[in-house]
């Protein structure tokens, strides 16, 4: 069976796409951990084997590795692509630095994809939300779905633009995390866990996100300067507890900068 696609980097999600899309021996892979062979093999695709003979005629390579080797890895391979083949990049890195990958897999013949994945890969599976940017992109949207990928859109023809969407959605999806880790250790300390989760559910009101963003940005210019106090009340208040307020210290620099903007238009 010829291959369909060349996986750089076979971790978490390169695993459960080819789980999840029952690729077997469409798919060939390489890994740097190469106790991921064992998976490899459990899972029908072809591998461990060198990075050469993982990308050897393969008219699809999908990346992911971790963040910090996405441009090294693009570097390193690019010039062992098959003449035109489609370099998807899906790794969670910086626009600057997709473009950077893309200059090198350009210069080696090959045609790179800003691919940007939208939800965790494990529940998801070849169903995840996958956004596609570059020249390139409606090519590898015709071969992602032959893979069985079912949730693909192209959000443009400049590189960087997919990626750009994931990083800044991450501002505040991982933020939302910290900010939770930094809320529930001060309210175990304090002991009022309970009473502080049922005051949110209390509070909460369902809003889209356009309208939501909207209103809180309008509270900030508005009341920026009161808020930003009050945040650093609750700054001492974790101190106290022993928490150290790292994400509320932001807040309060926003809030405060949100305000004085204000005052500057006025």
């Amino acid at each position: 069976m010829p291959c369909e696609i060349g996986l750089i980097g076979f971790g978490e999600a390169g695993a459960a796409f080819a789980a999840a899309g029952d690729w077997g021996a469409r798919a060939s892979a390489f890994d740097v951990a190469s106790e991921r062979g064992s998976v490899m093999a459990a899972l029908g695709v072809s591998g461990p084997g060198t990075p050469a003979e993982t990308l050897a005629g393969a008219p699809l390579v999908l990346s992911l590795v971790t963040a910090d080797q996405a441009l090294a890895a693009a570097a390193a391979y690019a010039p062992m692509l098959a003449p035109g083949a489609l370099w998807c990049d899906g790794n969670s890195v910086a626009p600057e630095t997709k473009r950077a990958a893309a200059a090198a897999v350009h210069a080696a013949g090959g045609r790179y994809i800003d691919l940007a994945l939208l939800a965790p890969v494990g529940p998801a599976g070849i169903d995840i939300p996958l956004l596609l940017a570059g020249p390139a992109a409606d090519d590898a949207v015709l071969a992602l779905a032959r893979l069985g990928f079912t949730n693909l859109r192209v959000v443009g023809s400049e590189i960087g633009r997919a990626s750009a969407i994931k990083m800044i959605r991450s501002v505040m999806v991982k933020g939302i995390e910290a900010l939770s880790d930094e809320m529930m250790a001060a309210a175990a300390a304090a002991g009022v866990t309970d009473e502080v989760l049922a005051s949110l559910d209390a509070s909460e009101v369902a809003r889209p996100w356009p309208t939501r963003a909207a209103y809180n940005l309008e509270r900030m210019a508005t009341h920026g300067g009161r808020r930003a106090a009050e945040m650093e009340e609750c700054a001492r208040t974790l101190q106290s507890l022993g928490v150290e307020p790292v994400m509320t210290r932001g807040t309060v620099l926003r809030q405060r900068a949100a305000a004085i903007t204000k005052e500057q238009a006025a």
